[in-house]
């Protein structure tokens, strides 16, 4: 049996890598490394955390086999795919791209040079339950649903999640889950096998662990059910997993 394990990763120990107009903070290596599968934790590949410059962005590229869900944390995002879809993404737009057999994409900051805004977008990339066919895409606001301080179930692909999470996703046992609290609202992080707890904004105490802070993680492997307090206004994003790579398919 795999042993119970909760690892904090500090914000100030996670990869960090610069362009001229990108900062990217990213939970597992994914800068130039193309094993994404072999330093994932269950089946989060990617989990990165980037601001980009105002009028800057990535050009038309592709992916394939892959589960890409985008959250805003500040600015707005543009997005634009070779399915037709295009507009604006913002703080409380959940959206989902499955990436099938192939799907050309782009992603800019949606303010001009001259503004100066800069965009702040967790973006996260999980292996489908199978690989290649058909891509799609969805997105959903669900800033109403986040102002009581719950946990809300922003994307997953869990059977019992069918009609009440506010995307699906592609992958039969993962699920995220975001929480926007005040200072001192608490949440419950879902027992699982693998979980990941991400500190967009604000400080938190994370029960049995303590103080955590605005782009700490934590990998909780085999373990769940600990409280999570807000000590100022704060966000998290949460990921539960059921499965790891070891079962389930690996996917470039």
């Amino acid at each position: 049996m795999t042993q119970a394990d909760v690892s904090v990763i500090p914000a100030a120990d996670r990869e960090h890598w610069r362009s001229e107009w990108l900062y990217s903070r990213q939970s597992f290596l994914a800068t130039g490394n193309f094993d994404l599968a072999a330093g994932a934790h269950g089946m989060l590949m990617v989990h990165n955390d980037d601001i980009v410059d105002a009028g800057e962005g990535f050009d038309t590229h592709q992916h394939h086999s892959v589960e890409i869900v985008t959250w805003v944390l500040e600015g707005t995002l543009v997005h634009q795919d070779s399915l037709g879809h295009s507009g604006m993404i913002y703080p409380g737009l959940a959206q989902r791209m499955s990436a099938g057999s192939r799907i050309m994409h782009s992603e800019k900051n949606g303010a001009l040079r001259r503004d100066g805004t800069p965009l702040r977008v967790v973006q996260m990339w999980l292996p489908p339950d199978t690989a290649g066919g058909q891509s799609s895409y969805e997105e959903l606001d669900v800033a109403t649903e986040l102002r009581d301080g719950s946990l809300v179930t922003v994307a997953s692909g869990m059977k019992r999640d069918r009609n009440t999470a506010a995307i699906g996703i592609g992958n039969s046992h993962a699920a995220l889950h975001v929480a926007r609290l005040q200072p001192g609202q608490s949440v419950t992080i879902p027992d699982a096998p693998y979980g990941h707890v991400f500190v967009a904004r604000g400080e938190v105490v994370l029960e049995d662990t303590g103080d955590l802070g605005e782009g700490d993680a934590v990998r909780m492997t085999a373990t769940g059910g600990h409280r999570v307090t807000a000590t100022t206004r704060s966000e998290l994003l949460i990921w539960e997993m059921q499965r790891g790579f070891g079962a389930h398919n690996k996917t470039p």
